[in-house]
């Protein structure tokens, strides 16, 4: 049992060995950063201000802008730090909390995707039916069933991931901590438990994908026997978001972590990385803005009113001066 044990710290895979490029990495960190910040602020203040998104697709895109800052408020500002301190270091502590926020938004990020298109389906398919079967009780008691599952989810992972003795020293081959790098440094014999538990976890995510692919065949059925352009041209404009950022957060989290053993290095596991872990929570808002007249609309109203606060602000200051 001598080599068995638990580190005070683990160690990151730094992005660069030079310092030019780790400030070239922190301010392109940085600036993807506060475009998630302020794409998902906007979401986030536009839906809870604006009464005429007081809607269950609404609720649930609030909650999408909620994991999103969640998920990479979670990876990239460590990320930052220990390029502007030229460090690879992450506490204990440190990284069992990044894999429980981690594993906790990516769960629900999933479980709330999983919940839109069964809105949408609603919406479309039974549209006489939708203010009955999506009343604010059911929307409710989806939202609450999906943080309360994830969060018991994150808590299993992560308790059972960091009750394994690591036999394999504590550098990690990615940026942030995450459940299949630490299973790499346990012993041989310690880690079949929360392999069983991932496998279980795959097993419910492909049912999720599986209602994911039937709710949309029956939505684009649907759509396809709308008489109207103008009507289908609504539908898509409701749908073809969601499925953007579904495509997105699947497509690369999947190829990241089914990607055969003779791939991987780690410029790949990074730029993988990137892909599902940083780059949605910064481009799901202009996805779902893009063809959404109705949030573009309370947006620039809200901006509009703020703006002309600011000038009434300003002059006010200036002439009581």
């Amino acid at each position: 049992m001598s080599n068995r044990s638990f580190p005070n710290e683990f160690l990151l895979l730094p992005f660069a060995d030079t310092r030019e490029l780790q400030l070239l990495h922190f301010g392109l960190f940085l600036g993807i950063y506060l475009a998630a910040l302020l794409g998902n602020g906007l979401i986030l203040t536009a839906v809870a201000c604006d009464h005429h998104l007081h809607t269950p697709m609404y609720f649930f895109l609030f909650n999408l802008a909620l994991l999103d800052l969640g998920t990479i408020t979670t990876t990239v500002p460590k990320a930052m730090a220990n390029s502007v301190w030229d460090t690879r270091a992450i506490s204990y502590v440190g990284c069992a909390t990044q894999i429980f926020m981690f594993a906790l938004f990516v769960a629900a990020e999933f479980s709330f995707l999983t919940i839109m298109s069964y809105d949408r389906y609603v919406a479309i398919c039974k549209p006489l039916h939708y203010e009955t079967i999506m009343d604010s009780r059911t929307c409710a008691n989806m939202a609450e069933a999906a943080w309360g599952s994830t969060f018991l989810y994150a808590v299993l992972h992560t308790a059972n991931t960091f009750s394994l003795p690591l036999c394999q020293g504590n550098a990690l081959d990615q940026f942030f901590c995450e459940i299949p790098q630490i299973l790499k440094l346990s012993c041989s014999d310690a880690y079949l438990r929360e392999v069983g538990l991932l496998v279980v976890s795959v097993c419910l995510l492909f049912g999720c994908f599986v209602f994911l692919v039937l709710s949309y065949v029956q939505i684009f059925k649907t759509v396809l026997r709308i008489p109207s352009q103008q009507g289908r041209h609504k539908a898509f404009s409701m749908c073809l978001p969601h499925l953007a950022v579904v495509s997105l957060f699947i497509s690369t989290g999947t190829f990241a972590y089914l990607k055969p053993s003779s791939m991987s290095s780690s410029s790949l596991n990074l730029m993988l990385a990137v892909l599902y872990s940083v780059v949605p929570p910064a481009v799901n808002p202009l996805i779902y803005s893009m063809r959404n007249q109705e949030l573009k609309d309370a947006v620039r109203k809200m901006m509009t009113e703020c703006f002309s606060e600011a000038l009434i602000f300003l002059f006010s200051s200036t002439y009581h001066t």
